[in-house]
């Protein structure tokens, strides 16, 4: 598993003062972890960016606050800005190696399915990543999934079926379907759904609201989860 390294400074400014630690390049972060006192912390947005990407997670990173040691992190959270998607704020748990952790590793489906190459089927990914609990050392990047069995629309892949490490003790129920191909729908099924969103369509009313007051404008921007 490659190693990652991410070096953050100790972080003074709150509340408002966030807006402009964003706007000079610096994203506002915590630390924190079992017997872990809490940290508030900033870091380099393109560093941030670039480990995140990498990383992802579920892989351990080498968090290094100021001058101390590096300790060993996982990326809990990343809270990003509705409008740009750009990242504003990232929660990192701090782990002991020794002390089992449950995360949720993402799915990497490869291959190709008969189903849908030579049948006409829709793939449908029911699942995008697995919960597991294991020790730090243990984590993967990715659970690879290959769809190249799916080869009529009575197949699918369940829970049970993924190549999972040992080491990894899956929480997710084993008989959950992963992926599956949905046939092509006919004619008869294409109209009447065309139909139902017409209906719907002509359901819908327009409600105007009034304008918020200047007061009730929040002060931070609103945030959201990944």
């Amino acid at each position: 598993m490659p190693e990652f390294f991410l070096q953050a400074q100790s972080r003074t400014v709150n509340g408002r003062g966030v807006r402009t630690l964003r706007r000079t390049g610096v994203i506002p972060a915590v630390v924190y972890g079992h017997g872990v006192q809490n940290s508030v912390v900033q870091l380099d947005a393109p560093a941030l960016q670039r480990v995140w990407q990498a990383a992802g997670e579920s892989t351990l990173i080498d968090l290094s606050i100021d001058k101390q040691a590096p300790v060993k992190a996982i990326i809990q959270d990343v809270q990003r800005d509705p409008s740009t998607n750009r990242i504003i704020h990232v929660d990192f748990h701090q782990v002991k190696m020794t002390e089992k952790i449950e995360v949720d590793i993402p799915l990497e489906f490869t291959g190709e399915a008969s189903a849908v190459k030579e049948l006409g089927g829709t793939l449908i990914k029911v699942l995008d990543s697995i919960q597991v609990e294991c020790l730090p050392g243990d984590l993967v990047t990715a659970i690879t999934v290959d769809i190249g069995v799916l080869k009529t629309f009575d197949d699918a892949i369940h829970v049970k079926d993924l190549d999972v490490p040992a080491k990894l003790d899956v929480k997710d129920n084993p008989d959950e379907i992963v992926a599956q191909v949905e046939p092509p729908r006919t004619e008869e099924e294409l109209k009447a759904l065309e139909e139902k969103v017409e209906a719907d369509v002509s359901q819908v009313q327009v409600v105007e609201k009034e304008p918020k007051a200047e007061a009730e404008v929040a002060e931070e921007p609103a945030a959201t989860t990944k």
